[in-house]
């Protein structure tokens, strides 16, 4: 399989990670179904009711995406939230005098 993989150009590679990583995930849930319901045949026959939690992390986030609060009027495609470490565009416009609010969206 692996002199294979070889010869598929980047796209192709790409739609194969994302089919196999979409395989892994259905099979390990299809996996964590199986054990609960085993863990709750064994409660059920000895008479005990059984709540289960998931309490491993979700892949997905929670909340939605974080609106963009700074920009680059030079060159749109620099963005910033407001979150997190400072953009090397936006400090080095500071360092200049600029006030942060100037870039403000």
């Amino acid at each position: 399989m692996t002199a294979n993989l070889h010869e598929l150009s980047e796209t192709e590679l790409a739609s194969v990670i994302d089919n196999a990583q979409k395989a892994l995930l259905a099979r390990q849930e299809g996996k964590k179904k199986e054990g609960i319901a085993k863990i709750r045949e064994i409660a059920a026959a000895i008479g005990v009711n059984v709540e289960i939690t998931d309490t491993g992390k979700s892949s997905t986030r929670k909340g939605g995406k974080v609106p963009v609060k700074y920009q680059n009027p030079a060159n749109p495609a620099n963005k910033w939230t407001g979150r997190g470490m400072q953009p090397k565009w936006l400090r080095v416009l500071v360092e200049q005098g600029h006030r942060v609010e100037e870039f403000a969206v």
